[in-house]
């Protein structure tokens, strides 16, 4: 997030006037201000992407793509806003070129082809660098699928008895009540993901691809692995395997290992429904930890 324009003090110098006792002040010109904020947020994408390249080793982390965004709001509807003022990408290669205290900050981002504001001033916002590529899921028509877990035994949904497809859609409708913008891919051709998630926030947003297993045992550790192999094939910023069921120590330990996977069993995923969409549902499984049959 970047500061706003009024980081940059609109007063040059303060002098005093002997011949009439008192101060006054020299007013920096408008143009100046904007010059001198233009640099400033140009020097701070470049410091952030600094950082990161020095915070991480090699094997970790090989391109940066920053991002600057100012806090304001909708002009239109009043609500809370966070136009992209600047978004440049860089290798590890590219960036350790760079001569950072010779080089004009403003002259570099166009060295490095970034998206800057015309008029970072006024908030006129470019388009991120990475926007969420859609076009290789096969997305499938939304469907409401709480209502069709109808009620059943006690009155309450029963997850195991949802078809695979209704559990998928199930599960997309709970991303979307989380406040992402969610789809459920179409049942052939997937790749291995059954949804596609993207959460806008800028600062830690981004491309999320969903499992949704009804199983009634531990999920294997494989089908964690497998789902890791995926995020990086599809380059998403996070996998999420969403079940029923349970996941064995060795499935937690990979995922914390990966540090991009993220595991919801059926006690998570009971209480998320519960929480987000008003269902109270049980999972079906027989001695499932935290559920309640």
């Amino acid at each position: 997030m970047l500061p706003d324009v009024d980081v940059i003090p609109d007063v040059t110098e303060y002098r005093y006037l002997a011949a009439r006792d008192e101060i006054v002040a020299d007013q920096r010109s408008t143009a100046e201000i904007r010059s001198r904020y233009a640099a400033l947020v140009a020097r701070l994408v470049l410091r952030t992407m600094r950082d990161v390249f020095e915070a991480h080793p090699r094997r970790v982390v090989d391109e940066v793509v920053a991002s600057g965004h100012a806090r304001t709001r909708d002009k239109a509807t009043g609500q809370p806003s966070a136009p992209c003022l600047v978004s440049v990408s860089a290798t590890r290669g590219e960036f350790s070129d760079l001569v950072l205290d010779r080089l004009d900050p403003t002259e570099c981002l166009r060295h490095l082809h970034a998206r800057v504001s015309p008029h970072p001033w006024d908030l006129e916002a470019v388009r991120p660098i990475f926007e969420p590529d859609l076009s290789d899921y096969r997305m499938a028509p939304p469907r409401d699928a709480s209502t069709e877990a109808a009620a059943d035994l006690d009155g309450r949904p029963v997850l195991t008895h949802l078809s695979p497809t209704d559990f998928e859609h199930l599960v997309r409708q709970l991303f979307e009540a989380m406040g992402m913008r969610a789809w459920t891919t179409q049942a052939s051709h997937d790749g291995g993901v059954d949804a596609v998630a993207v959460n806008e926030d800028p600062v830690v947003g981004g491309l999320c691809v969903v499992q949704a297993k009804r199983y009634r045992s531990a999920v294997p550790a494989d089908a964690v692995r497998s789902l890791a192999g995926v995020v990086d094939d599809r380059r998403a910023n996070r996998g999420v395997l969403v079940t029923t069921s349970w996941f064995g120590p060795s499935a937690h330990d990979f995922a914390r290992r990966n540090g991009r996977i993220q595991l919801i069993e059926g006690g998570e995923l009971k209480h998320l429904l519960a929480e987000h969409l008003s269902l109270d549902v049980t999972t079906g499984v027989p001695g499932a930890p935290d559920d309640a049959a």
